[in-house]
């Protein structure tokens, strides 16, 4: 907009300029050349008194050479006289023009070599018509034209620079409140609710600001409602989970006992760190990446220990294959827990008992990739599965009361990276869940890594005891 205004501007004082200046050094030069003219023929009247007394040549000789254009040789007379024309001074015209100036008593300008040349009539004492030429050189006929005209294209040039200044200050004043604009909204977009815009500018951008503002109150205002909406409905779950708690710590000694604890625990945690992220008061907090990453082998090492008691117990087969190595990734470390909690719980809800599954961590130069792989039925249709609130349609995803939620949190840690979520088929027959973590904001390139393709140390298969019979609910 700044440019386009200041072209706009550039081109109408341009046409303006040239609309003014061109007739007026057209008239300039006129002027100049009248100018000249004019006194060319006042120095001719001065010769014709004495032409009105006299014809004699030494009289009319002094005269001419008593004028000023007749001391340069600029003047001459052409009288009448028996025998011939009598020329006093020097001759320019051609003797045709001077007869015809005779002929018609007209003035006449003709063009001689170096200049123009004034023909006067002028009336004898006899009747007779004698003809004064004045000699005009080239150089006073365009005496001050070029200056002039320089002056002019000096003062045209003033006016479009002028312009182009006053046009460029407008158009900054006129852009800076959209950038600041543009600059609000894209900070908006990526979390940042506290920005604001300054409400000023044209009618327009102010109008546009307040809305902006306006829109950014209801945003942050919605976002603390759906805070406090999560705080009370994560507080509802105290009191069901402090009966179960309860009822847990009644069961007494034993594997079960101690894992259904053990669960009931964890759920507390899980619920009371729901709260607190509800009740944070700033609506969004980001820390560089060296705060927000966690260590992706040492979650995927504790949280398969966690699920490992279950796996025993409905007799799994488990591996674990990368996690020896440590890989730091940019990813906050609860949300990498909730994702892979999300992951391996699919496979203890959507496959049947006894059903062996591993995680596997690959390391690459931008990227650590996540494989979790079973050896279920796999899902029909991992389009919709990868769609939020897909997942129950069909496969792994098809069982009652499936929200389909867990592969949407899975794909935003991957996408928050750059990565990406892919389902393909595992070499164990079943389903291959891929989560590509980018190290660097870099997504994976397309086609280049597929899916089930394996990487790096593998561990061996351990066989979990024979299943039995789980102690309680816990599926």
């Amino acid at each position: 907009m700044r440019w386009a205004l200041v072209k706009v501007c550039l081109a109408v004082t341009a046409m303006v300029v040239i609309a003014f200046a061109v007739p007026l050094g057209i008239v300039i030069r006129e002027l100049a050349s009248d100018r000249a003219f004019s006194d060319a023929e006042r120095q001719a009247a001065t010769i014709g008194p004495t032409l009105s007394i006299t014809t004699d040549r030494a009289e009319l000789t002094r005269a001419v050479l008593s004028t000023e254009p007749g001391g340069r040789g600029h003047l001459a007379v052409h009288v009448p006289v028996e025998g011939g024309p009598l020329d006093i001074g020097t001759r320019r015209a051609a003797r045709q023009d001077v007869e015809t100036v005779r002929e018609d008593g007209r003035a006449s300008v003709a063009e001689v070599e170096g200049g123009f040349a004034l023909l006067q009539p002028t009336a004898l004492g006899t009747g007779e018509i004698a003809v004064v030429e004045v000699y005009v050189p080239e150089d006073e006929v365009s005496n001050g034209v070029a200056t002039a005209w320089l002056m002019l294209a000096g003062v045209g040039l003033a006016l479009v620079v002028g312009s182009v200044a006053v046009a460029d200050r407008l158009g900054v004043r006129m852009v800076r409140p959209a950038q600041r604009l543009a600059g609000a909204a894209q900070e908006l977009g990526e979390g940042k609710l506290a920005t604001r815009v300054p409400e000023e500018g044209p009618t327009e951008l102010r109008s546009a600001a307040v809305a902006f503002n306006s829109m950014a109150d209801q945003v942050v205002q919605l976002l603390a409602n759906e805070r406090e909406l999560a705080a009370d409905l994560s507080h509802r779950l105290r009191t069901p989970l402090t009966v179960l708690r309860l009822n847990a710590a009644s069961l007494g000694e034993g594997p079960a006992a101690e894992q259904t604890r053990a669960a009931v625990q964890q759920l507390e945690h899980e619920v009371d760190a729901i709260i607190r992220a509800a009740r944070e008061q700033r609506p969004h907090a980001q820390g560089s990446p060296a705060e927000a990453g966690c260590d992706a082998s040492e979650v995927i090492r504790e949280r398969m220990s966690f699920w490992s008691a279950l796996a025993e117990d409905e007799g799994r087969e488990t591996r674990v294959a990368g996690a020896d190595r440590a890989a730091r990734i940019p990813v906050a470390r609860p949300e990498l827990a909730a994702a892979l909690d999300a992951l391996l719980g699919n496979v203890f809800r959507h496959t049947p008992v006894g059903t062996a599954f591993a995680v596997d961590v690959h390391h690459s130069g931008d990227a650590v990739i996540v494989l979790v792989s079973d050896a279920g039925p796999g899902i029909a249709d991992p389009r919709a599965a990868l769609a939020r609130g897909g997942s129950g349609s069909g496969g792994e995803g098809g069982s009652v009361g499936s929200t389909g939620l867990g592969l949407d949190i899975v794909r935003r840690v991957a996408e928050s990276t750059g990565g990406d979520l892919r389902i393909g088929r595992s070499v164990l027959g079943g389903t291959e869940i891929r989560i590509w973590i980018g190290l660097h904001g870099s997504g994976p390139e397309g086609g280049r890594r597929g899916h089930g393709r394996k990487v790096g140390r593998r561990i061996g298969w351990r066989r979990r005891r024979e299943p039995r019979t789980p102690a309680g609910p816990l599926h």
